[in-house]
């Protein structure tokens, strides 16, 4: 009797401490923030007007944490933290631009992805109404910002390479 307990005690310990799918961190990420995975990573554009840098981290299974600041010479000239977040089946592109609309967030919602691109669009705000990501190869990215400005069409493209 002894041995029978003794062995199922050591089956229910071996069975409790087996590692399971659901052990591994991306095994749990939700399917929207999975589209941004190669997102992730430190990039940066150089031109002759400064140096774009933004940095994008995994928070947790739906949520990655980016900051984007430029830089002209030692001043910073714009300078944005960014949460993009999804909540129940929708992903969104929360940009917090230090100075502008009360230092309060303004979100973009998802509203095309493809295996290597990501847009995200609100037509209420003044300018940007529309950000997208599209992923050139494994280290090189394009990000856009786009809309009406003062009342007529207007983008802005950023190359950006990755540096880690």
């Amino acid at each position: 009797m002894y041995k029978k307990i003794t062995f199922l005690a050591l089956i229910t310990i071996f069975v409790s401490c087996k590692k399971t799918d659901s052990d591994d961190p991306d095994q749990n990420e939700k399917d929207k923030i999975k589209t941004a995975r190669w997102l992730q990573g430190k990039w940066e554009n150089k031109s002759d007007d400064g140096t774009l840098t933004e940095t994008w981290k995994k928070a947790n299974d739906s949520t990655y944490n980016g900051h984007s600041f430029f830089l002209k010479g030692k001043d910073t000239i714009h300078y944005e933290t960014i949460v993009l977040q999804q909540i129940g089946e929708q992903l969104s592109y929360n940009a917090n631009v230090r100075g502008q609309n009360d230092d309060k967030p303004v979100a973009f919602l998802l509203i095309e992805t493809k295996e290597n691109q990501l847009v995200f669009e609100n037509p209420t705000h003044d300018y940007p109404q529309k950000i997208s990501y599209t992923q050139v190869s494994k280290d090189s990215l394009v990000a856009e910002i786009s809309g009406i400005q003062s009342g007529k069409p207007s983008s802005e493209k950023y190359i950006m390479l990755r540096l880690k």
